[in-house]
């Protein structure tokens, strides 16, 4: 029998199969948007030889990417409390592949600011966090550390395949092709998917709001339904953003450099983009196995435990440009992919613990706004500081420091909600 017309396929009417097929949906528009970021790593290698341009014009071209994102994010996340998320992934879809086909002409900074720092930026914060995060947020409450790791777990995806991708593109092609490559894929797979969500959400009925098994608190439940002005005024919504912040500074600053850095030390530019395939491996299950153990234990935990390790890669790296092998580097790319995949998969479910409710987008786009300020800081640091030093060591250290800083940042949460629970 057909089923009548306006109602959902035979297929739909599973709720388990739309919760699994979005999810995945959800991953390959992450692996998508976000291996374009990433591979901004070897595109900047490809440049660097092209135009002789200085690191720090080149580094800071993704912090002005970076920057514009994170502008984007709040005012995403207040679209988003009004609008589907898929909907503006649509839009973004669109507008990923036609900055990315655009950036192939790029001939002076300036159009490599405007066209990757501004236009691919916008499209990529469109396709990114804040669509993603809002659609399982509003759906997977009671495993929703689980369900963000699953999602995030598509960076990985996009580190482990798209970046690879484009270095081989490179150096069979050159970058424009590669660029332009990219941007047919990114729209190619990325619409057909934002339009099926689109399809699917009409026949999602919102999750009812429970807690989150071990992580809900007093303290939490009274801060659920605040505006954003109201969150602004409390201290969790400001530790939040300290680990954004700090825990991007230490990440991105290895992610945007450590292709240029093993390439500088003797490592092939294949070996070296392939490092960055198995960050994106290791983060697989690092967000994935994050996400599970945050939803057993308390979040904070998980995630101090995600900033050690992200530390111990910095030392890793440093290690590698001493004694400069491909078991070496491969061994500080496992420890980057686990290390900064448990802080990217639980930060935003340590967010809606505090702050779920009616301006969640709101709250949860300047928390990312932190992230992307933070992410636009490590790359411009490493990038002048190199320049400056002709070394990466000073910028790395930093990076490091900025790592443990986070991790307190998320201790000091942690501390802050137990004393509100026993009061």
């Amino acid at each position: 029998m057909n089923a009548p017309r306006g109602a959902a396929p035979r297929f739909w009417r599973s709720d388990r199969a739309r919760q699994f097929l979005s999810l995945g949906l959800i991953a390959l528009t992450l692996a998508l948007a976000y291996g374009s970021w990433y591979a901004y790593g070897v595109f900047l290698v490809a440049l660097l030889k092209d135009f002789g341009w200085s690191r720090s014009i080149l580094g800071g071209a993704f912090s002005v990417f970076a920057l514009v994102q994170g502008i984007a994010n709040p005012l995403l996340g207040m679209l988003c409390d009004r609008v589907r998320p898929p909907l503006v992934v649509v839009v973004g879809s669109l507008a990923l592949g036609g900055s990315l086909y655009l950036n192939s002409f790029i001939q002076t900074p300036w159009q490599l600011y405007l066209g990757f720092g501004g236009c691919t930026a916008i499209a990529v914060a469109c396709c990114g966090w804040i669509p993603a995060v809002m659609q399982v947020q509003r759906r997977f409450q009671r495993r929703l550390g689980l369900a963000l790791g699953i999602v995030s777990s598509g960076v990985g995806v996009g580190m482990l395949v798209v970046v690879p991708l484009c270095e081989y593109l490179i150096e069979s092609y050159g970058w424009r092709t590669a660029f332009r490559v990219l941007g047919l894929i990114c729209t190619g797979c990325m619409l057909p998917a934002a339009l099926f969500l689109l399809r699917e959400s009409a026949y999602v009925t919102p999750a009812v709001v429970r807690p989150t098994v071990g992580a809900a608190t007093l303290a939490a439940r009274t801060q659920r339904s605040l505006t954003l002005k109201q969150a602004m005024a409390t201290a969790p919504f400001w530790l939040m953003v300290a680990t954004f912040f700090c825990g991007s500074v230490c990440s991105q600053t290895l992610h945007v450099h450590q292709v240029a850095f093993l390439v500088d030390h003797g490592i092939s530019a294949m070996v070296a983009a392939s490092v960055v395939g198995v960050v994106g491996l290791a983060s697989i299950f690092g967000k994935t196995g994050g996400g599970w153990l945050s939803d057993r234990v308390e979040r904070e935990r998980v995630y101090v435990g995600g900033v050690a390790v992200l530390v111990a890669a910095v030392g890793a790296l440093l290690l590698v440009g001493n004694t400069p092998n491909q078991g070496g580097a491969y061994a500080y790319a496992v420890l980057l992919g686990l290390g900064y995949a448990a802080t990217a998969a639980i930060t935003p479910a340590m967010v809606s613990d505090r702050f779920e409710g009616r301006h969640f987008g709101a709250i949860m786009g300047v928390g990312l706004f932190g992230s992307a300020t933070g992410s636009a800081v490590g790359p411009w640091m490493g990038g002048y500081l190199h320049d400056l030093t002709g070394s990466y060591t000073v910028p790395f250290a930093i990076a490091a420091m900025s790592g443990v800083c986070a991790g307190l940042a998320g201790w000091a949460a942690r501390q802050q909600r137990r004393r509100a629970q026993a009061t």
